[in-house]
């Protein structure tokens, strides 16, 4: 690379710089060009920069080094744009007309803004922009000898300036005299009608000055205004904690301390206002402390929308974390179902059959309610995820609650005494009367607990409308709000942050799941209302429950006990569920029930079966399995036999992609369920 011979330490580090990420390449594939002119710009005196290339790649001489700053050496083979940024859009112009006319450009202390040494600042410049030719004619780069001429242009502007300045001080004595009177009289306007608090107090804590906006907050937060020549010490005479409070914080500033200070002042018979007061020395012209002012800012209404905006963002972070759980719970649930259909269903078999001793079938028994009880802790796990099967009908919420009094009363015990307020003509509500019913119960029950030596409990429903914006994010309009409060033990702000957590629980072991009140969270949601709960520790705690007003008419919330139907046996059962253990059972059951099963563990091997000749009578499938689903198979096979009955069966308990004509069976289940649910099925065909 002789070319770069002589050129100085430009020419040095251009050499020894490795040059595998520059858009350039190696300079010895360098063209003739190109190295022709770093040969004659690296020894020159003159400050030259050439801009090679599409991308402007830059390389420059020693003379020009320093006036790029610390933008050398890394702007050395750069694209330009990475090291002239800020002043890219002023450059890229000139320097594209250049090489698209092939025109030259010069000018003389033309402007540039510059970042070279940390900070921005305008230089100026004496430039001359030149094409340069590539070795096939056309244009390689441009080539820029500049020259940099801030320091004169500056200093002329401030000969002029001053000159100037001289000139009119000279000329406009008078009209000073006037400004600055006038001036003063501005600042003092600006300061007695601005809405910030200025005062100011000598060294006995008298005021020297005091604008309307700090005198109208003393009247507002004490009743009366100070003026000036007042003392604090009198005025304040009649209030000496607010006194004590006052000097305290003036003595400070008064003893030459500057500091900001926030706080809540006032009579609680007038007002109490937070405000954010600094704090400085006053000075005579000599330096001599006369004293201390303070300027303010009545700041009760910011921190008020502060705590506000911080309350919404907890609320946020809560629901996240809530619907977080509430998916990892509904997983859970679904898995639990799974695990406890071929259980359920063995137990259920063992049962009926009536296998083993009197001692076996005991133990067959107990297990058979731990199923159930494990059933039941599925089904709240459930609740609290909203995967709940909800028959949601217009209810008299107050009736309910009536009718649920006797039995809260009796199960709370005599030490604790209950009283029911349900007013009449409360308007319906759409909820799920047996749930609505669970979740009081639950409600009160958790109420009892928290009252171990006796207290009060009340259960009370009222209507309320909500017209704007509400701490439970529920939607403007009417609700039917169930109240259960109690006068126990309550809960403090950590507790209550995670009382509606699911497995959160604050009794003994063995003493709860810890799923109640987040199974009525789960209910409410589900149902479209909310949860709200209200806790003093102490002084007890109250949980409201807000359900929406049904527009339909109300209906019986108790049915009458129907007769279990009986299926026929209807020829061969096509089941298809990918958990072996659930087809072992379901299987066993249809067997009983009199059909011909045949097992598959998919949806897609079931349609390879149709298609090989199988004519199933039925199909019980579960919902969902790796691959296709159970409603898509039960569609298609239904579409090719219209004939064929479908029973879905599904681990959660909602029917959120389930078609509502396809019938459907919620795990775990024993073989009556099954066997009504296929009953219905039968009639249905009829």
């Amino acid at each position: 690379m002789d070319f770069l011979a002589g050129g100085g330490e430009l020419g040095a580090m251009m050499h020894a710089l490795d040059w595998s990420d520059s858009p350039l390449g190696p300079p010895l594939q360098w063209s003739q060009a190109l190295k022709t002119t770093v040969r004659m710009l690296l020894p020159a005196q003159a400050q030259i920069v050439l801009f090679w290339g599409r991308d402007f790649v830059a390389l420059y001489n020693d003379a020009y080094a320093p006036g790029i700053g610390a933008n050398h050496p890394r702007a050395l083979g750069r694209p330009a744009i990475e090291n002239w940024g800020e002043l890219w859009d002023d450059l890229e112009p000139l320097l594209a007309g250049v090489r698209n006319t092939r025109k030259t450009f010069a000018a003389k202390d033309r402007p540039f803004y510059v970042e070279r040494h940390g900070y921005g600042e305008t230089s100026y410049w004496d430039v001359s922009y030149s094409a340069v030719p590539d070795d096939d004619g056309s244009v390689g780069g441009v080539l820029c000898i500049v020259s940099e001429t801030t320091e004169r242009v500056l200093g002329e502007t401030q000969l002029r300036a001053s000159e100037a300045r001289y000139r009119e001080l000279n000329a406009t004595l008078e009209q000073r005299v006037a400004e600055r009177t006038a001036e003063r009289h501005l600042l003092a306007t600006i300061v007695e009608t601005t809405d910030g608090q200025i005062e100011a107090l000598d060294l006995g804590y008298r005021w020297l000055a005091i604008n309307a906006s700090s005198a109208d907050a003393y009247e507002r937060i004490y009743g009366k205004r100070p003026n000036v020549g007042d003392s604090l010490q009198e005025f304040l005479a009649d209030r000496p904690e607010h006194l004590a409070a006052a000097t305290a914080i003036w003595g400070r500033a008064l003893e030459g301390e500057a500091f900001t200070s926030i706080e809540e002042l006032g009579d609680p018979r007038f007002d109490r206002r937070v405000y954010e007061m600094k704090f400085e020395a006053l000075r005579a012209a000599d330096g001599t402390r006369i004293g201390a002012f303070l300027t303010g800012v009545d700041a009760t209404d910011r921190l008020e929308e502060q705590a506000r905006l911080a309350r919404a963002e907890e609320a946020l972070r809560q629901a996240q974390k809530m619907e977080a759980m509430g998916q990892l719970t509904g997983g859970v649930a679904h898995d639990f179902n799974n695990l406890l259909t071929p259980i359920v269903g063995l137990l259920d078999l063992f049962q009926r059959k009536g296998i083993g001793g009197e001692r076996e079938r005991r133990l067959i028994a107990g297990a058979a309610q731990a199923a159930e009880r494990a059933k039941t802790l599925v089904q709240r796990l459930l609740a609290f995820a909203r995967r709940q099967p909800l028959q949601a009908i217009p209810v008299n919420i107050g009736r309910l609650v009536a009718d649920m009094g006797e039995l809260i009363s009796s199960t709370t015990g005599p030490q604790i005494q209950v009283n029911v307020d349900t007013p009449e003509g409360l308007p319906e509500a759409m909820a799920d009367p047996n749930q609505i019913e669970m979740a009081i119960l639950n409600l009160s029950v958790n109420a009892r607990d928290a009252m171990p030596d006796g207290g009060k409990l009340r259960i009370s429903a009222k209507a309320r409308t909500i017209e704007h914006a509400h701490g439970s994010e529920l939607v403007p309009g009417t609700y039917v709000c169930i109240s259960v409060a109690d006068t126990g033990i309550g809960m403090d702000e950590e507790t209550l942050a995670h009382a509606v957590e699911p497995f959160f629980s604050t009794k003994g072991i063995g003493q709860g799941t810890g799923l109640g009140l987040s199974m009525v969270h789960g209910l409410a949601s589900q149902l479209g209302g909310a949860l709200t709960i209200k806790s003093t520790v102490g002084a007890g705690t109250t949980v409201e429950l807000w359900l929406p007003v049904s527009h339909a008419a109300a209906g019986a919330t108790d049915t009458a006990p129907q007769a279990r139907p009986r299926p026929l046996p209807a020829g061969t059962a096509l089941l298809v569920d990918d958990e072996p253990l659930v087809r072992m059972s379901t299987a066993e059951m249809l067997s009983e029930l009199g059909y011909r099963v045949v097992e598959t563990g998919s949806a897609e091997d079931a349609l390879q079966r149709v298609k090989d000749g199988l004519r199933p009578n039925l199909l019980v499938t579960d919902h969902l399995m790796p691959g296709m689903n159970g409603t898509d198979l039960g569609l298609a096979l239904r579409n090719q036999y219209p004939e064929l009955q479908v029973l879905i069966v599904s681990g959660y308990a909602n029917n959120e992609g389930i078609t509502p004509d396809l019938s459907r069976l919620t795990k775990p289940f024993r073989s009556d369920e099954l066997a009504a649910s296929l009953a219905n099925l039968t009639k249905a065909a009829r």
